[in-house]
């Protein structure tokens, strides 16, 4: 549980490569982005504690499920003490096993694009809402497990942040691994 207990810019790094198991899922967190507390004009803590964003607001380890344009549930991972309010986004994945379990979830042809985009993670895995708070380093239902570290990783700015100030908009929270 300690390492989720950090800043979420450090965990967000660290988090590449991670493995995320559910039923015969296994999914390698390929790139990801960091989201602070009510300092990040980007983050859903911008405006202070929420029933939406209560499960930020916890400590690291679990679970914050939302729902983005009505349609895609995103799944985050809480990180640091509890009343900070900062989380990991899932962006994108690489399917490791359970593939065809993946493509029948989201009714989509095997290959590459199963799991690059934060909504196609959370259908992979048959992640809603109702995830919000669940720990993800006990047993059962949805872990998080070690993986490979990527070899490198590239840093980016956060994408579908219009809103936030430019000093958010600019910084570069998007981390994506390389491996190989």
């Amino acid at each position: 549980m300690q390492f989720y207990l950090r800043p979420v810019e450090i965990v967000a790094q660290e988090l590449l490569g991670k493995l995320l198991c559910k039923d015969n899922v296994v999914l390698r967190i390929t790139e990801v982005e960091a989201y602070g507390g009510p300092e990040d004009s980007a983050s859903h803590c911008r405006f202070g504690k929420t029933p939406r964003n209560e499960p930020m607001w916890g400590a690291g380890g679990h679970c914050y499920v939302y729902l983005c344009y009505g349609v895609h549930q995103m799944l985050n991972i809480v990180t640091g003490i509890a009343g900070e309010g900062s989380a990991a986004l899932i962006r994108s994945c690489e399917v490791l096993g359970g593939a065809k379990t993946v493509a029948a979830r989201r009714n989509a042809k095997m290959g590459p694009t199963l799991c690059n985009g934060p909504g196609k993670v959370a259908q992979a895995l048959a992640i809603d809402k109702s995830y919000n708070f669940h720990p993800l380093y006990e047993r059962g239902g949805l872990t998080l497990r070690d993986g490979e570290a990527p070899a490198s990783i590239e840093c980016a700015k956060r994408v579908g942040i219009a809103y936030a100030d430019e000093m958010d908009r600019s910084a570069m929270l998007r981390f994506i691994g390389k491996w190989g």
